[in-house]
């Protein structure tokens, strides 16, 4: 399996920030073919209570990096991957991971 995760930064608005995420942005991403699994979560603290570098992390699970690439080039892969400039002031950074 691999998978995509993407940190989110704080952003400026949490409020419009979770009402476009989950009206908007989990409903596109829900459409992306041959996901096998998706976890969406909201990071609440770190270890030593300091600031949280990341606001909410996705994961996107999928069977092997050709699965991947296919979800992530068709049309609703494009349309998911863009509207995050629309909602992710805080930025977002995105990696690929080989699951063991």
């Amino acid at each position: 399996m691999v998978k995509v995760t993407v940190l989110y930064g704080p952003p400026t608005d949490p409020a419009a920030f979770e009402d476009h995420y989950a009206n908007t942005h989990v409903p596109l991403a829900a459409k992306m073919p041959d996901v096998a699994r998706f976890e969406a979560s909201r990071v609440i603290a770190t270890p030593d209570g300091g600031e949280p570098p990341f606001y909410r992390i996705a994961e996107l699970w999928f069977n092997d990096q050709e699965t991947l690439q296919g979800a992530m080039s068709s049309p609703e892969g494009r349309e998911t991957v863009a509207d995050i400039g629309n909602f992710a002031t805080g930025g977002a950074t995105v990696v690929i991971s080989d699951v063991d």
